[in-house]
């Protein structure tokens, strides 16, 4: 499903990176690619390093510009096979048709705790949910599922980072950022083969 209004695009983002508690400001060559989906979330950005996926984003090219503080050149364009891959991957999963990514992703842009969390989330099988609690108690942290609903909130990879699959100690819906809110929670849900009635899990 190839959107030719909107080819992948080259640019370069300075930022700081701590690795090993050494923080460094480095170029990182950065692909960019926006496209249009049949639901309810509708427009999506990906943005890709040579290491991996680093965003995707709910809205045009804009708002990943305006985040990670970087403009798009609209005349540099560059091919990128993540980029080409990760939009087949979340067309056919939006689709019905696939329920695991395969996709490699930059982490160099997330903090140590939101890491934690997150790779914690990625193991949340396709159908299946977790609380803010069990997701507490899975990192080691059990006093933090405050901390982690906020991780959540600010998850850079949605979809491929299910945070969708994360519901409160009620089975209750809580916060999602893509248009729609907490309906394409449920919606996403739903496609996973649960029933949400009032926006909570049946």
């Amino acid at each position: 499903m190839r959107d030719e209004n909107h080819p992948p695009s080259l640019v370069f983002c300075y930022t700081k990176i701590d690795m090993f508690n050494a923080p460094l400001s480095i170029p990182i060559p950065l692909h960019v690619l926006t496209f249009e989906t049949d639901s309810p979330i509708h427009t999506i950005s990906l943005v890709a390093s040579e290491q991996g996926l680093l965003r995707v984003s709910f809205g045009p090219s804009q708002s990943v510009e305006d985040e990670l503080g970087i403009e798009v050149a609209v005349n540099s364009q560059s091919s990128n096979k993540l980029l080409s891959i990760a939009r087949d991957e979340i067309v056919a999963y939006l689709g019905g048709d696939l329920r695991e990514f395969s996709l490699p992703i930059d982490w160099r842009l997330v903090t140590r705790f939101q890491s934690l969390v997150l790779h914690a989330t990625a193991q949340i099988p396709f159908g299946q949910v977790h609380t803010y609690g069990e997701l507490a108690q899975k990192i080691g942290k059990p006093r933090a599922a405050r901390a982690i609903g906020g991780a959540m909130a600010r998850n850079p990879f949605p979809l491929i980072i299910p945070c969708h699959r994360v519901v409160n100690a009620a089975r209750s819906l809580h916060g999602y950022s893509a248009p729609g809110g907490l309906e394409t929670k449920a919606w996403l849900l739903t496609l996973e083969g649960h029933r949400v009635v009032d926006k909570k899990l049946a």
